[in-house]
This record gives structure tokens, sequence and C-alpha cells, in this order.
């Protein structure tokens, strides 16, 4: 029993599957369907490892929980998933009753054992043992409805209950066990409905019971040749009163009984229930001359039943003994075998022969939670596992022309999905529905040309570029050269279109929305990018079909806004031209249209060259500016206003841009050039425009106004004051003025105004005035101009006071002379004071540096009091010298090593030796003076040496490392 559902063996018969017809391939290509190993069978038979000590009566399977009937009072009960524990429990009858039928609800909770005596028992799945049902004693029960919506593992709910007479009853089971005189487990048992036949009541074969939407109940039930069904709404939250109301209903309001002709004395009813949905979708009704079968609706106010469908038994002999339905089959069980029938075409795919060693088939029943078939004879328990039985729906639904029900079973499998997609196409090409045929062959991997072929032979240009776009649409990224085709070709066909239909004034509503398609089309991001690479043939072909439209707007998608801004100008229309280049901003654009442009739209172009800011490079802009009619004066002032405004706004300092606003003003408006040369200012390292282009520029049309500005800037103070009498002499003093540090080009400057004042205006009285206006002229300077007949009246108050300056300028002079003998007398005392200061040494004194004693070795000593070895103190200071000081320092050294050295050579004469001896020691002495200029010119530590040094640190960065190793 340990491996009860775990271990089988071989089946004793192999299975038959009935030969089909196949239906011609649909030629297609791209996927090739090769079946590396043997495909299992749909329906795979297994005998379970299982001797039953006694024969079996009667099996139930649901919700994993087996039980089975054994001999005449045995019930085994056996749970798969542990089913190495079974449970035995007898029902200790000591009558001859036998067991007629088990029933299993649906959570495996609930068994009732209905006996031959017109007895029932009930056993739950946490009891073991059986109790009686006394409310239904004299009753032989036939079949159960239950109840899957409220029944729980402790409470049937309310139930149906028929028997061999006919009749309906409803009840209710508890499984509370109670105490010693607690209640019986079946709460009520109350009659509700007959069935009947043409001769009166019949055994009720089937009942079930569901529920459909808003609560809306249905009971089938079935007789061996009639078939009931009982809808109704239940109010929500009344289920518990029970299905009197379906029952109460009159017969005239009852959908129509479904009767066949043909009688076994019984009959069968399965239903198939999908994954995750609470009620069945579809019905199969084993009755007297074959099946019917078909789908449940149970939001139809009619029949619940549809496509309803009658399946006929091959032989009046045949006669089977139980049905189960699956998805796409219903099974049935026959004496000696179990046939499987496609529900989907009628036709027999599974016939598996059992032989007689394990005796005759008894019955067969589904476990309708895992959906496992079982087959049980007296002796032996098989199963049948279902394994993809969806695998050859496709086809099916394929030949009947279903091909969306075609398509939902087939999507994890490419080659089959191909085969639906042709034949739909095929289809659909054939009724004459171009435009689905197109799409649907888009999907397929049937050759593209011919595909092609077959729209163009047809004359269906809509239809194929519906494929075409399907086709662009389906191309991967790594496919450029097949998109760019396709993008090509598409263009062709909307541009042919387009054509024929801007020719006929009646299709405007059809040309307006195909020129709607064909710009989505082309704005498209994926077909943009195959665009760009193939704009030079798209231009082309627009160009051939004369459609400048598109032209435009297909230049405006490839942002080849040159190509809009150049088909503007040619057509006149500047001011879309101008609207194109503010939109997009490009630089390049306005620096190539603008000449054009100014001379058409000068101010508009100057507006949006003012909207353009500093993106804009003025200086790019000169030619256009300068390329305008001598007549048109409004072009010349706006050139001036965006000159101005790149000045004055932008704060332009390009030479250039003032230059030629310089030559504007020059030559336009005049009475401007001075403000801008005085707000230019005075300073030349200041100034933005060439001086010597305004000089040349103002002097040509004769402003000398300006060019005084201009002489005066350039610091040319005699040119400027020359050009300045001309023009008026209170403008050449402020001129004259101007050399504030050299007095004598100032009083230059002012004699030339004195003289033109004495000479040209023979004004005795301006001449005057002139000499009070500037300290440096004295009488004497001026009186050479003077003519010879003036009297000395004039000039009396002058002369007098010059010569009291002379007076004061001498005794000026003698107080200095003064000052300059007392500070030489001073400076001799202090550098005699200096020739005899000196400084003592104590034999214990130190160095600063080093802490050796300091008379040791040769030292140096500083007022501040500080001492130092002379080679410590080079330690100290040279480090710290600028590089120069360095290398003449060590220049130094070498020339005094050198004087140190003696002569090797012996062979010079005794005129050489005098001459050596009497200038070494000079030498020496001085190479020493120079070395302590540079090493002792002031103390390491008091002087500015030891402030320079403060930012530097105390340890050398490239010996930080070292030094921080030595501390650790």
């Amino acid at each position: 029993m340990a491996s009860i559902l775990e271990e089988y063996e071989d089946s004793l018969s192999r299975p038959n599957f009935p030969s089909q017809v196949r239906a011609p391939e649909i030629r297609h290509s791209g996927y090739i369907n090769a079946r590396l190993e043997k495909e299992t069978p749909i329906f795979n038979k297994q005998r379970i490892d299982f001797t039953p000590p006694e024969n079996i009566n009667c099996l139930v399977v649901c919700n994993n929980q087996l039980c089975m009937s054994l001999g005449r009072d045995t019930i085994l009960r056996i749970d798969l998933i542990k089913a190495d524990q079974p449970n035995q429990v007898d029902l200790g009858r000591k009558d001859e009753s036998r067991v007629h039928k088990l029933f299993l609800d649906p959570t495996g909770s609930h068994l009732l054992i209905a006996l031959s005596t017109n007895e029932c028992l009930y056993l739950n799945r946490n009891a073991q043992k059986v109790r009686t049902l006394s409310k239904w004693r004299g009753h032989l029960i036939e079949c159960i409805g239950w109840n899957r919506f409220l029944g729980t593992e402790t409470s049937t709910g309310p139930i149906l209950v028929g028997t061999n007479q006919g009749h309906i009853y409803e009840a209710d089971i508890a499984a509370s066990e109670g105490g010693l005189f607690g209640t019986n487990p079946d709460q009520y048992f109350r009659h509700v409905h007959t069935l009947e036949e043409e001769t009166g009541p019949a055994p009720v074969s089937c009942l079930d019971i569901d529920r459909g939407y808003e609560n809306r109940y249905c009971v089938i039930a079935t007789t061996p040749k009639r078939l009931f069904q009982f809808v109704h709404k239940i109010p929500e939250g009344t289920e518990q009163q029970g299905f009197a109301i379906l029952f109460s209903q009159p017969a005239d309001s009852l959908p129509s009984i479904q009767e066949f002709p043909g009688n076994l004395g019984y009959s069968d009813l399965a239903f198939y229930h999908q994954k995750l949905r609470k009620f069945p979708n579809s019905f199969a009704w084993m009755m007297g001359n074959g099946v019917l079968y078909g789908s449940l609706e149970f939001s139809r106010p009619e029949s619940v039943l549809i496509d309803v469908q009658v399946w006929e038994y091959s032989s009046s002999s045949e006669k089977p003994i139980s049905i189960v339905l699956s998805q796409f089959h219903f099974l049935l069980l026959l004496p000696d075998r179990v046939k499987a029938v496609c529900i989907l075409n009628g036709q027999v795919v599974f016939e598996d022969i059992f032989t007689e060693k394990f005796g005759p088939l008894k019955r067969m029943v589904k476990d309708p939670v895992l959906g496992q078939i079982w087959v049980y004879t007296e002796r032996a328990v098989f199963r049948y596992n279902v394994k993809r039985e969806s695998r050859d729906v496709w086809k099916m639904y394929m030949n009947m022309d279903k091909f969306q029900l075609a398509k939902e079973f087939c999507n994890d499998r490419p080659e089959c999905m191909d085969m639906v997609l042709a034949k739909e196409a095929e289809y659909c090409f054939q009724n004459k529905r171009y435009k689905e045929s197109a799409k649907c062959y888009a999907l397929t991997q049937n050759y593209f040309e011919e595909i092609a072929l077959k729209f163009i032979e047809a004359k269906q240009e809509t239809a194929l570029m519906e494929f075409l776009l399907k086709k662009l649409f389906n191309l991967k990224p790594s496919e450029k050269i097949q998109a760019t085709l396709l993008t090509t070709w598409l263009t062709e066909l909307y541009l042919n279109h387009l054509g024929i239909l801007a020719s006929d004034p009646s299709e405007k509503a059809t040309y307006l929305k195909v020129r709607d398609e064909f710009r989505a089309f082309l704005s498209t991001q994926k077909n943009k990018d195959s665009l760009i690479n193939n704009r030079a043939s798209i231009y082309e072909l627009l160009a051939s079909h004369g459609d400048t439209e598109h032209m435009v707007y297909f230049a405006v998608l490839m942002q080849d806004y040159e190509r809009v801004v150049s088909h503007h100008c040619q057509h006149d229309d500047y001011d879309e031209a101008l609207k194109v280049l503010s939109k997009h901003k490009d630089e390049k654009l306005f620096y190539k249209f603008s000449p054009v442009l100014m001379q058409h739209i000068p101010q508009s172009v100057v507006d949006s060259w003012i909207a353009m800011g500093k993106k804009l490079d003025p200086k790019n802009l000169i030619p256009a500016l300068v390329n305008y009619s001598q007549s048109a004066g409004t072009q010349i002032n706006e050139a001036i206003r965006y000159m101005e405004f790149c000045v004055d706004e932008l704060k332009e300092t390009e030479q250039a841009i003032h230059n030629y606003l310089l030559s504007l003003y020059a030559q336009f408006r005049p009475d401007s050039l001075l403000s801008y040369l005085e707000r230019a200012g005075t300073n030349p390292n200041r100034i933005h425009y060439d001086l010597k282009y305004a000089l040349r520029l103002c002097a040509e049309h004769e402003h000398h106004h300006a060019c005084v500005h201009v002489y005066k800037v350039m610091e040319l103070y005699e040119e400027a004051v020359d050009l300045a009498l001309k023009v008026n002499v209170d403008l050449a003093k402020s001129c004259a003025d101007l050399p504030g540090d050299d007095e004598e080009l100032k009083k230059k400057l002012w004699l030339k105004i004195a003289r033109h004042v004495v000479q040209e205006e023979k004004d005795v009285k301006k001449a005057m005035v002139c000499l009070s206006s500037c300290n440096l002229l004295k009488i004497e300077d001026i009186l050479p101009f003077f003519p010879d007949f003036v009297t000395i009246d004039h000039f009396k108050e002058a002369i007098c006071s010059s010569l009291e300056d002379y007076n004061q300028h001498i005794e000026e002079l003698k107080r200095e002379m003064e000052d300059a003998t007392l500070s030489a007398k001073r400076i001799r005392e202090d550098m005699q004071e200096m020739r005899n200061k000196y400084g003592s040494v104590d034999p214990q004194d130190k160095c600063t540096v080093c802490d050796f004693p300091l008379l040791n070795r040769p030292f140096y000593l500083f007022l501040c009091g500080h001492m130092f070895h002379y080679d410590c103190l080079m330690q100290v200071v040279v480090p710290n010298l600028p590089t120069y000081k360095q290398i003449k320092l060590e220049d130094l050294q070498k020339k005094l090593g050198a004087a140190a050295q003696p002569s090797k050579s012996r062979s010079h004469t005794k005129d050489d030796d005098n001459v050596s001896l009497g200038k070494s020691p000079q030498s020496r002495e001085q190479i020493k003076a120079d070395i302590d200029d540079i090493v002792a010119a002031e103390c390491a530590y008091c002087g500015d040496l030891m402030i320079r040094s403060i930012d530097k640190p105390f340890i050398d960065p490239h010996k930080y490392k070292e030094e921080m190793l030595s501390w650790m």
C-alpha cells in the first residue's frame, strides 16, 4: 500500500489511435517543424499497484480523497497525498444489504453510502464510524447534487438528492457528533420536485447545482431520456434557505426540456471546470442514442446550453457505461474499452482496449479538482493522466476557420502560429478581405516577394501598403537595409496615392486622411532613423512627383532647415523663411540667409537677431549689414539699431563691430558720433574701436570735434590742440591741460594757444586770461608774440607778479641748500661711528644653528646678537635664496677655491710672479666680500628671509614619509 500511487505497472494493452486524414500543408517558410523525440499520448494509462482484498463494488475520488467499497460492508479511504496510510471502516451491517452507490462531496469530507435496502449512511473524513441518515430511509439514492458554494468540511449546506422514483429532495447534513442524545446528522430532508417522462416518474440519473453571475442559480437534472433545467435568481443572503424557489416556478417559464428517443435505462452527465472559475463552461450528457455536448452560458435568460451538438454511437449494440469530460474531449467507458472523442470535430482520437484479466470494466470517474480520470474493475484500478491536451487544438480550429481560437492555443509554438496566420491570410484573401489578409501575411514567414506580387497582381495597393507597414513595424533594429527599402517603397506608394487623390476634387476628405497618415509615417521615430540614411532618394522621389509641400515637411523632419529656408526664399516667402530660422535658431543658417532677408524685411530680421541675443556672433552678420542699397535709409537705421544693441546690451568688445558702428555714425548719424566716442572713454586699453581707423574716418568726413577727441585718447596733444584751435579756444584749453606730468609739453601747448590768441585773434585780454589759466607760463614767454607797438601798461601787473615769483623761488633754493649741507654732515658722523663699532664673543658662546662652540670655526656675528658658523649660515640661507643668487653664489665659491690653490706651473717668469702676488690678495678679498654681501646681508633669523619662509612647511614634503617612519 505504500506505493499505491507512486509505482505503476506497464499497461496491459497499447492504446489505439484512429487514423486521421491530414489536411494539406500550407506553404510557408522560416520554421522547420522537427520533433526530436516521440510525443507522449494525451491520455496516458497507468495501473495502480494495488490488489484489493475483496472485490471493488464502487469507487469515488474527489480533492485527493479516494473512497472505495470492498465486499459487502467495508469502506476503504485513502488520502492520496499520504497513500501509505489507508483507513478502513466497517459498516457493521448484519443484514444482506450491499452498497448501491458512493457519493463524495467536492471537499472530500462528506461520504454518502447508498445501500440496496433503501437506506443511506454518512461518514465524515474525520470520523471512524458511519452514521445512519434516518430521514433518508425508504429511498434508493441514485445521485447527489452537491453545493460547491456553501459546503464546508463540517457541513454540506443545502444539497439535492435524486431517487430511483424520480423524486428530488433537498437536504442538509452536519458532521457534528453531539452527545449521547445528540442530533442526527441529517438536518432536514424535504421533497421539492418530481421528474417525469412520457410514461410517468423516471429515475433521477444526475443532478448538478451551479451559480452564475448576479447570484443566478441553475440546477440541471437528467432522467434516462430527458434533461431538465431549473434557473432562477436567489436573493443574496438567502442561499441557506434552499432551492425551493427554483422548483416552484410554473412549467411554462422553465427552459425547454431536452428529450431523445433512445433509452439505456440510465444516463450520465459530466461537466468541465476551468481553473480559477467557480462554474463549469462545458457539459456532456450520455444518453440513449448518443452524447449531447456543448457549452454553458449562465447569463442567458433562457436555456444555459449553447452550441449543442450530438455525437451518435457507432452501433446500436455499443452501450457506454459512464462518461467524463475534459477540456477538449469526452471519454466514454464501454464494457471492454475507453474511447476518447474530440468535442471540436467529433472524431475518435483515442481508444484503449482492456483485457479480461481483471474482469469487466465497472465505472469511470474523474476528480473534478485535479482532473485525473480513474477507471476500475472488481480487481484493479487504473488512472489516466491528461498530458498537453491542447497540443493539436490549434490545427482543429484552423481547419474550422476559427483562427482567433487557433491562435490562442499556439502562442508558445511559433511554427504553429505561422501556419495559422498563413491560413487566415489566404482565407481573407480568397474572401476579398485584402486589408485583413495583409495584416496576417505580414506576421508570417512566407516569402516576401510572393506576397507582394500577389497584392500587386490583384491591384490592391492599399492592402500592399498595409502589408509593408506591418512588415516594417516587425523588423528588428539590426535589419537596417530591409527597413530602408521598405520605407522608400512605402513613400513611393503614398506619393502615388496622394497624387491620384489630389487630382479628384471629390476625394478631398480622403486626400486629407491619407496625407495625415503619410506624415505620421514619416514622423515615426523608427522610420525617421531609416529615412535619414536615405534622404537623398526620398528627396528625389518627392521632386519627381512635384510634391513641394511634403518636400518641405520632410526637410523639417530631417532637420534640413537650410533646404526649407531656401525653398521659402526662392518663392519670395521671406516672412515664412524668417519664421523657420527664428523657430529652430540655427546660427549658421542665420549667417547664410541674412544677406538675402535684409534686402526685403530688414526690420523683422533685426528683431530676430536681437531675440537671438548672444547666440549669434555679430561679426558674422556684418556682411549682411554692409550688403544693402545706398538709397535704403531704413536698412541703415536697422543696421545702426542692431549695432547699438550689440554694444549697449550685449557689451560686445569685438573691434570690427565698434569700427562698423563708428563708420555708420560718421556717415549717417554724425550727431551720435561724439557721444559714442565719449561713452567709450579715454583709456586706450579699454577702447574697443581702432583709434587710427576712427581718426581717419572722422578726418575724412571733417568731424573735427571728434578728431580732437581721438587725438586726446591717442595722447597726441599737440595735434589735438592744433585741430582744436580751428574749432574754438576753449576746446584747445581742455586739451592743453591733459598732460599733467609733462610740464614742458603742457607749457608748449599753452604757448600754442597764447600765440593763436595773440597773432590770430589779436586779443590781448584773452592772452592775459591764458597767462592766468596756466601757472607754467610767464609774461616773458608770451612777450615775443606781441607786436612792437603794444605798450607796457598792458603787462604791468603780470611783470610784477613774475618778479615776486622769482624772489620766492630763490629763497626756497637757499633753504634747500642749507638742509642738504646739514644732512651731509650727519651722514659723515654716522659713517665714522660705524667704523669704530664692534661686538664681543665669549669662549662659551655657541652657534645658533648647530649649538657647538662658536670659536671652533669661522663665524658671523650680527647686530641682533645671533651668531652662526660660516657653514651653518650657508645651510640656512642658501635654500631660501632666489635662483639667480644661488647661481651667483656658486660661481663666487668656485672662483674663491681657484684663487686659494697654489700655481701648478713652474715655467712662468718673475714678472708674472710679481703680478700674481700683487693681484691675488686683492681678488680673494673682493670675492669674500661679494659672498658676504649675499649670505650675510641680514640675519637669517631676524631678517626678511625668515618672514618669506613663514608659509613653508617645517618638513620637506619629499622627506615627510621618511621623517614619519623615523618617529615610529
